[in-house]
């Protein structure tokens, strides 16, 4: 496994942005996809964004297509989420994950994912 620790959460009014980071410690971090989740009050955690070892491959929940991006940097041990744009309905918890298999993160449905973060809490306001 490896230890995540988010940063960058806050405040922010709809339409502002926000860039989340998620540092990497403990195996190689260029041996593990990683992903964004996100949880709101009262509802499951879901699927963000994901992007490969190398970062030739990129997923986005169709909720957020066009307004988040994510990036790494495997000499920084650091993944990205950019969040433009954001929106009332992006308030939630967001959590980092690691895994094996890119698969794992991208079709996740509720367990197996080998690490995740403790989270950052982003909140905005209409």
């Amino acid at each position: 496994q490896v230890q995540l620790v988010e940063s960058g959460g806050g405040l922010v009014q709809a339409g502002a942005s926000l860039r989340l980071s998620c540092a990497a410690s403990g195996r190689t971090f260029s041996s593990y996809a990683m992903g964004w989740f996100r949880q709101a009050p009262g509802k499951e955690r879901e699927f963000v964004a994901a992007i490969s070892q190398s970062g030739g491959r990129i997923n986005y929940a169709e909720s957020v297509k066009g307004r988040f991006t994510t990036s790494r940097d495997n000499a920084k041990n650091t993944v990205y989420l950019q969040m433009n744009s954001l929106k009332p309905e992006d308030t939630a918890v967001y959590y980092c994950a690691a895994d094996p298999y890119y698969s794992t993160i991208v079709y996740y449905k509720g367990s197996g994912v080998d690490s995740w973060g403790k989270g950052t809490l982003v909140t905005v306001s209409s």
